[in-house]
């Protein structure tokens, strides 16, 4: 990880990447709640199999830029955004392979300000419907049932915490790649009051 006062825009070899590349900025719980979420996902892996994710929210995704700049942006994104609380509204289901089991969140003026504006500095909307998801995958309607019946049972209280974002990561993407094992963590930052 890179020193949050002076980011680095080279490569391993020493030379900035020019290449166009997708990136995602991802809000991370604080760590009780990984831990918390980690222990679901890995009751609904053990179920129905699945790659292994990291807990994150995401707040912009599949941007487009070089290495250097999508760090820079971040990093001058991060100076100007402060912590947020995020409120669980409900436990969800959905079509979709990486929302398919997912925690939603109440979006809050302050939800709504603090994510629009650091996805607004990365040069791309805001993600519409905030949320953490708990299992990637393509589940049938039984299996989606089973799957709300395994995260109450493991931590019901999980579908209505509530917690403040203070840190938040960027990542290099590859969306072809379900797995998430070439993604890759390229900075992190903590965010302060102002």
């Amino acid at each position: 990880m890179a020193n949050q006062n002076e980011p680095s825009t080279a490569t391993s070899d020493g030379i900035g990447d020019l290449k166009l590349h997708r990136w995602a900025v991802w809000a991370i719980p604080p760590d009780s709640i990984c831990k918390r979420v980690k222990t679901v996902m890995e009751a609904l892996r053990k179920e129905f199999g699945g790659p292994e994710i990291q807990p994150h929210i995401t707040v912009a995704g599949s941007i487009l830029f070089s290495r250097a700049d999508a760090i820079e942006k971040f990093y001058n994104a991060c100076g100007e955004i402060s912590p947020y609380v995020c409120q669980v509204d409900q436990l969800e289901t959905s079509k979709f392979y990486f929302q398919c089991v997912s925690l939603v969140f109440k979006t809050s003026d302050e939800l709504s300000e603090e994510i629009g504006l650091l996805a607004g500095r990365m040069h791309c909307n805001s993600a519409n419907m905030p949320h953490l998801s708990l299992f990637y995958g393509d589940l049938t309607d039984e299996e989606k049932k089973r799957a709300v019946e395994i995260v109450k049972s493991v931590d019901e209280g999980l579908c209505t915490v509530s917690f403040t974002i203070t840190r938040v990561q960027l990542y290099k993407v590859n969306f072809e790649d379900r797995t998430q094992k070439s993604w890759e963590k390229v900075y992190e930052c903590n965010l302060r009051p102002h």
